[in-house]
């Protein structure tokens, strides 16, 4: 396969459509994550149909002081990349062709949602994350648009635009791509220093402290729920060889079922493993660590049942990093 350089949304019209046109979002500098999104929308669209890559470096999303003019453009790689993942047209426009006349005077907003988390500490960003992506998607006019689950406020946001704004296009959401030692694949790794990279590994192992002290709290409500009402509960979870438990018998001997899940401890063992980091040299500065509803990127309260985001991001040195991962609390019985 021959992958075709588009630079006009009329040379990109002009084609002839057979099947589903599945599109991939980016701002260029591809990597595994992107070749990943690239393969699975080449599953999505099949044979008979087409994989369009955009190649745009959005403006209206770095706020001041962020790096647009240092974000890599490497478009003679990105063509080699899509190529060998299957993608049938790079569509890279230029600015003039996205926002003819200059910088749009009417943008899409995003509300509440993009003013948490991210949107606090990059004012504006989600605002025209949403307005180059609601053009794009006017612009390639898709069937399927695809977006990786690393940013996941985005991805919310985009799901949520294209339901309230009736764009007809199936957003789909693909899995975060990891390198060997658990840093989630970015365009922005290529800045970290070999100290700095250390550094940031603590955002993953955040993230997955997390995630295993979830993990060990819905093994133990899962166990607390087969004690049988007869026996004490400490000397029973005792008795089956919850070490965690055993520790503090007296604590999990009060406890009920949907206590022993609770998302203030997945916060607090994240949190240390981030303070450690800041400790570090170079250290790590944290911007946030959330455990949220993804409906709406607010703070679930300790009685959660249901989806959650576990989400940080952090700066080392010059280069700012985001990473999360999916959780759910309170399964059902």
């Amino acid at each position: 396969m021959t992958t075709t350089l588009l630079r006009t949304a009329d040379e990109l019209h002009a084609r002839v459509r057979h099947g589903r046109r599945a599109v991939v979002m980016t701002m260029g500098a591809l990597h595994e994550g992107h070749a990943t999104l690239i393969r699975t929308a080449r599953e999505i669209a099949g044979a008979e149909g087409e994989v369009v890559v955009t190649v745009f470096v959005n403006p209206l999303q770095f706020g001041q002081g962020e790096d647009l003019d240092r974000y890599p453009r490497t478009l003679d790689a990105d063509l080699k990349i899509a190529e060998a993942a299957g993608a049938d047209v790079v569509f890279a426009p230029s600015a003039d062709e996205v926002y003819p006349g200059g910088e749009p005077q009417v943008r899409i907003s995003a509300g509440p949602m993009g003013e948490r988390l991210e949107g606090a500490f990059r004012p504006g960003h989600f605002d025209g994350m949403l307005t180059v992506v609601g053009k794009l998607l006017h612009l390639t006019r898709p069937d399927v648009a695809l977006y990786g689950q690393k940013d996941a406020q985005q991805l919310a946001l985009i799901r949520r635009m294209a339901r309230d704004l009736n764009f007809g296009v199936e957003i789909v959401g693909v899995p975060t791509v990891r390198e060997d030692d658990g840093l989630a694949l970015s365009s922005r790794n290529r800045f970290l220093a070999a100290d700095e990279r250390r550094t940031a590994l603590a955002l993953s192992q955040a993230l997955f402290a997390g995630r295993d002290r979830h993990a060990a709290q819905e093994a133990l409500r899962a166990r607390a729920r087969e004690v049988p009402a007869t026996r004490a509960r400490a000397e029973a979870l005792s008795a089956i060889g919850e070490s965690r438990a055993a520790a503090d018998a007296h604590a999990v001997a009060k406890a009920t079922p949907a206590s022993t899940s609770g998302p203030a401890a997945v916060r607090c063992v994240a949190r240390l493993v981030l303070e450690e980091a800041a400790r570090l040299q170079p250290p790590l500065a944290l911007d946030y660590l959330g455990l949220v509803d993804p409906s709406d990127f607010t703070e679930i309260p300790d009685d959660f049942t249901g989806e959650a985001v576990l989400a940080v991001a952090a700066r080392v040195g010059t280069t700012r990093l985001i990473d999360n991962i999916p959780l759910t609390f309170g399964a059902a019985s």
